[in-house]
């Protein structure tokens, strides 16, 4: 592969004033539903336009069309003002449309040229030198630093998404698509990650960010387009975000994804003081290694009516910790007490008896079982137990009123509770899991990345829920990549790096550079 030193320019016979790319009108029909309904958007040349929506909303859709995953039905995509057809990803990328996606499609086990190399033609040798010199100019124009022989393996997450980013400039792009790409970064990643954008527009790049975080698209945005059921609902300018404070940018933001004003449930504010009583979950020396990532030296303590956060990058044992925790996977050595009782290798169903509960990330793989209804979800981890069953017999009439007891204290918006509950949105199912391991003898109740895909309507229902659920003297320990949501909610923040923990930050003033810097700190340990 031979790659240019920089992206191309603008077409010079492209009409004045013209995007670098637009939707028009653009229609997109799956069975049974209407994902892209007569959608207009344009993006032009030196701005970071941002899209929002909630899940369901048709980013998703819009993105592939402009990847060349997908064509629409009606409506078309222009380039430099001219119709063009994106049929394919590899027409895209000729085209200048580049997309990094939010998980890394590098190969770990290459080195950045070889990854560079790829898609090459078959019959030359990669020209490695000519790679390396082209990698080090257009890194150093953009102000980064990247070792062109570094194994993939050896970056870190935000330095892969630099990669990313520097192959598809390399390859032509002009209009770049960054899908969710701040989700998996540290705090200072993402700071990084925001001056990269600021950069890239500045030297021509339109740039395409997609994020669920408001106070990013805030934050970096020059444009931002709000999708709805499909539709583009409004678009806030520049000139508007640039008169307008961030405030009033959040609450316009709001209104157009729900109709509603930012004061009514949004996402954000202050955490509120809240008493602690005694120590419910005590961990002490824990450690295992069943997991993917070894768990080592675990001391935690939750207190009734506090939020434990746990912070770090996804895939440094928070699973394998709360799994541990729940019972799930096994512990090597340590101690795990539930209200002043051992628990030892105390089986998920006498923990859970016991009051410790857990909700996993892994909503319907995991959590639930898709086709079953949603009555029998409610009870999984309950077959068997009074007063559902009698005698080993089942007893329908009282799993019914459980059930819709559940739909509506929960707001799971459903057919019906006998409907599969795999057919329900991403959002309903997880309200599932919550009114199974909220309700009843919950005493400690340990969320992993409650919020991790949902549309920020769900966000803001699941953190609310978090709260009450403190606040009505439960101990929650509160896993999460989103740091923003761990200072909102936790009264204490501990950092996790390769199954151990750093150390634990009491939240308030400093207590984000803390945790960035104990974050940072892993690295280097």
């Amino acid at each position: 592969m031979q790659a240019p030193s920089q992206a191309p320019a603008a077409s010079t016979t492209a009409p004045p004033g013209a995007p670098v790319v637009a939707l028009r009108g653009v229609t997109k029909r799956f069975p049974g539903v209407v994902a892209n309904d007569n959608v207009t958007i344009e993006i032009h040349a030196g701005e970071v336009h941002v899209l929002l929506g909630e899940n369901g909303a048709g980013k998703s859709t819009l993105v592939g069309m402009l990847s060349g995953l997908q064509q629409p039905d009606e409506g078309g995509i222009e380039v430099d003002g001219r119709p063009t057809l994106v049929g394919s990803p590899r027409q895209a990328l000729s085209i200048g449309i580049g997309t990094v996606f939010q998980h890394s499609m590098l190969v770990p086990s290459l080195s950045v040229i070889d990854n560079f190399a790829l898609g090459g033609a078959w019959w030359k040798t990669p020209d490695r030198k000519g790679i390396a010199a082209a990698i080090r100019e257009t890194a150093g124009r953009l102000g980064l630093r990247v070792d062109p022989h570094a194994l993939v393996s050896s970056l870190s997450l935000g330095e892969r998404q630099q990669v990313e980013i520097l192959r598809a400039l390399m390859r032509g792009s002009r209009c770049l698509i960054l899908d969710e790409a701040t989700a998996m970064l540290t705090p200072h990643e993402a700071v990084a990650l925001g001056e990269l954008m600021r950069r890239l527009v500045a030297q021509g790049i339109a740039v395409i960010f997609i994020t669920h975080k408001l106070n990013e698209a805030v934050a970096y945005g020059d444009r931002i387009s709000v999708l709805r059921l499909g539709r583009n609902v409004g678009e806030i300018a520049p000139e508007t975000l640039r008169a307008s404070s961030d405030a009033e940018n959040t609450e316009t933001i709001i209104s157009l994804m729900f109709g509603t004003a930012a004061g009514e449930g949004a996402v954000g504010g202050a955490r509120a003081a809240r008493s602690h009583g005694d120590v419910v979950l005590e961990v002490a020396g824990l450690c295992s290694d069943a997991g993917r990532v070894p768990v080592r030296d675990i001391d935690l303590t939750v207190r009734s009516g506090e939020i434990l956060g746990v912070a770090g990058i996804d895939g440094n044992g928070q699973k394998e910790l709360a799994e541990v925790l729940a019972g799930q996977m096994p512990r090597s050595s340590g101690s795990i007490r539930l209200m002043g009782q051992e628990l030892g290798d105390a089986t998920v169903g006498q923990r859970r008896a016991g009051g410790l509960r857990y909700v996993t990330d892994d909503r319907l793989g995991e959590g639930t079982v898709g086709t079953f209804p949603v009555a029998t979800n409610f009870l999984l981890k309950d077959i068997g137990a009074a007063p559902y069953w009698r005698r080993g017999i089942e007893r329908p009439e009282e799993i019914r009123r459980q059930a819709e007891t559940h739909v509506r204290d929960f707001d799971i918006r459903t057919p019906g509770t006998q409907t599969p509950v795999g057919k329900l949105s991403g959002g309903n199912i997880q309200k599932v899991l919550l009114a199974r391991e909220m309700t009843g003898s919950a005493e400690v109740v340990i969320f992993a990345k409650p919020t991790y895909g949902l549309d920020v309507n769900n966000i803001r229902a699941t953190r609310k829920r978090i709260v009450e659920a403190a606040d009505a003297g439960k101990a929650v320990v509160l896993i999460s990549t989103d740091l923003d949501e761990l200072l909102e909610l936790s009264d204490r923040i501990a950092v996790i790096d390769r199954g151990r923990i750093r150390g634990t930050v009491v939240n308030g003033e400093g207590a984000r550079d803390a945790i960035g810097r104990l974050m940072s700190a892993g690295d280097e340990q």
